[in-house]
């Protein structure tokens, strides 16, 4: 293995572990290469919570976002109105622990979700209302300096990891990875 290390979410390596019980593989040369080199680290924080699958649909309520949560200024709800934020803190903190574990200095996160939505989340009324905002676990990784990519952002992932590994000999070292 060469190169930075990867978190990726697992639904986006074929992993049927999201909400409804599928997958949201993602299929790019870039992902299958990283895949081949070792790099790529896969997690689901919300199994890593306890979350079984399938579950309920859940998002962070009243439009706030991940860091909220995490502020102890929003809640995630589940839409059977059960409060499950402890359980997305506790997953978004078992993320971060594997991240450090295994070097991890990037994230792959599936867009969309109250754990690894990293440009946009749904709102909290659960009619499929899309708002800019952060999920918890993608907030706690961009907080400990641990770079995070949607999954509509491979591509720039790709060049970012290409930059960081053009020189030869140079090895790319995140101030948040303790060695």
């Amino acid at each position: 293995m060469s190169g930075p290390r990867i978190l990726v979410s697992a639904c986006l390596v074929g992993r049927p572990v999201r909400y409804n019980g599928t997958a949201k593989s993602l299929v790019h040369p870039a992902l299958l290469r990283w895949l081949a080199e070792g790099r790529v680290v896969t997690l689901c924080p919300e199994l890593a919570a306890g979350f079984a699958v399938p579950r309920p649909a859940a998002e962070i309520v009243a439009g706030r976002s991940g860091r909220d949560v995490l502020a102890g200024n929003g809640c995630v709800r589940e839409s059977t109105g059960n409060d499950v934020t402890d359980l997305f803190r506790a997953g978004a903190q078992a993320a971060l622990t594997l991240a450090r574990e295994q070097a991890c200095v990037f994230a792959l996160l599936t867009d969309g979700s109250p754990s690894c939505g990293s440009n946009f989340i749904y709102d909290g009324s659960f009619r499929g209302i899309l708002h800019d905002g952060t999920g918890v676990t993608a907030a706690l990784l961009r907080d400990n300096r641990i770079e995070v990519f949607a999954d509509s952002e491979i591509d720039k992932l790709a060049a970012r990891l290409e930059a960081c590994t053009a020189n030869d000999g140079e090895r790319f070292n995140s101030p948040s990875i303790e060695k």
